[in-house]
């Protein structure tokens, strides 16, 4: 009896989630095609700027009952971590009224927290294990992760949060002042309480990361396109091609990983997923005066601060404001500023070198990536919309797509995540 056919794969979209799919459909015997109008690890993409954080504790959802009341709030505070383009309301509106509705009851956030940890449980030992096998475990460090606080009552006022994590298997350590300032002595002591998780993790360097990954799929016979998807060829029910700018390439199967682009190929699919822009920006500074022995979240700023190979990122900030909006750069300075505030010796040291950037992060209303068969087509499969996950989600991700294509159980049930929950 003759083998079976390899089967023909094209993932569409080479961020980390795109990136690690192709690897894993490599390894189970895939021909692999990928597909990307950008470079793998470039700016263009968001898996490049975010925050680094490899975090099993990322469980929370970004929508929880009684968010609502602190809506005003968020939107006429030009320093906050939040703000909506007023211009964009119209168009949002639909998105914003099912992303409160998302978080209106703790039934349904308990619900999106389970469904989160099956992605983000053991994430930085995954990803440390494919650092390992693309030949860079430098990228990957399994330091663990601090939250900040000022006192006690700070971290007590976010414990729905620190519930959730808990009762999803992510345990903690609580610190003092005295064990904040030997753990970081670079903080500002107005900080008096912390809480470590020992199993976090974060990459050095997101862009890098992805580029090594995507290389190692090449040198695994993995072939790269460098143009843009712009739909399918469909007969019967199965996938025939993908059509893309530069003509239709042949294939039984494909994979959707392309981020805040992914909305339209998925309509082609057959599904309407509201998919929107939450858009992030970070700030390197280089060189800077500090380099913190481990990532921390200070909890009145709400943003990762993280020693990367370029320097310190401090990233973070939700903007909706759809993706063909101008930036606000005001919105990196504020990142900055507060780092001034976090760590004294950054302000100490003078005016930073500062590189800007941002990006869209892919997010669903609900706050649950979308993976799963296509409606039109069961050999197109979705796997984008992580919004602030993608990293450290982008491992188990991968294996669950691969397993879906190669027609096995996957790890952890999709459906949570099935494209036909927004039908």
């Amino acid at each position: 009896m003759s083998a079976p056919r390899p089967t023909r794969v094209v993932v569409i979209g080479i961020g980390i989630v795109g990136a690690i799919t192709a690897l894993e459909l490599l390894r189970d015997g895939h021909r692999v095609t990928m597909l990307d109008p950008g470079e793998p690890g470039g700016r263009q993409a968001a898996s490049y700027g975010n925050g680094a954080w490899l975090s099993p504790a990322s469980v929370v959802p970004m929508s929880l009952p009684g968010l609502w009341r602190k809506l005003p709030g968020f939107l006429l505070d030009r320093e906050g971590p939040l703000t909506i383009r007023w211009s964009a309301l119209p168009q949002l509106l639909p998105w914003l009224i099912r992303f409160l509705s998302a978080g209106a009851t703790l039934a349904k956030v308990e619900a999106t927290a389970r469904a989160l940890s099956t992605l983000l449980r053991e994430c930085p030992d995954r990803h440390a294990g494919i650092a390992a096998e693309i030949g860079r475990p430098d990228l990957i460090r399994r330091a663990g992760l601090l939250y900040a606080y000022p006192d006690r009552a700070a971290f007590d006022a976010e414990a729905l949060a620190w519930r959730l994590r808990r009762d999803n298997g992510v345990s903690w350590t609580e610190l003092g002042a005295d064990d904040l300032r030997r753990l970081e002595p670079a903080l500002d002591r107005r900080y008096g309480f912390g809480a470590l998780i020992g199993a976090g993790g974060h990459c050095v360097d997101p862009g890098a990361y992805v580029a090594a990954i995507a290389a190692h799929c090449e040198a695994r016979g993995a072939a790269f396109r460098r143009t843009a998807a712009q739909g399918f060829a469909i007969a019967a029910g199965r996938l025939r091609a993908v059509r893309t700018a530069d003509g239709e390439i042949a294939c039984d199967r494909a994979v959707i990983c392309a981020g805040i682009h992914a909305k339209r190929l998925a309509a082609q699919a057959g599904d309407r997923i509201p998919l929107e822009s939450e858009r992030g920006y970070h700030a390197v500074i280089a060189n800077p005066a500090v380099s913190l022995s481990i990532p921390i979240m200070p909890s009145d700023g709400k943003m990762a601060n993280t020693t990367t190979a370029a320097g310190l990122r401090i990233a973070g900030q939700v903007e909706l404001a759809g993706t063909g909006t101008a930036p606000d750069w005001n919105r990196a300075d504020i990142l900055v500023r507060h780092a001034m505030r976090t760590y004294p010796a950054l302000a100490e040291a003078g005016p930073p070198t500062v590189d800007r950037w941002i990006g869209h992060r892919p997010s669903t209303p609900d706050g649950l990536p979308v993976i799963g068969p296509a409606s039109a087509a069961p050999d197109i499969v979705h796997a984008f919309g992580h919004g602030h996950i993608g990293l450290a989600a982008a491992a188990a991700t991968g294996r669950i797509v691969a397993d879906l294509l190669g027609d096995k159980p996957p790890e952890a049930p999709v459906s949570p995540f099935a494209p036909s929950r927004f039908a």
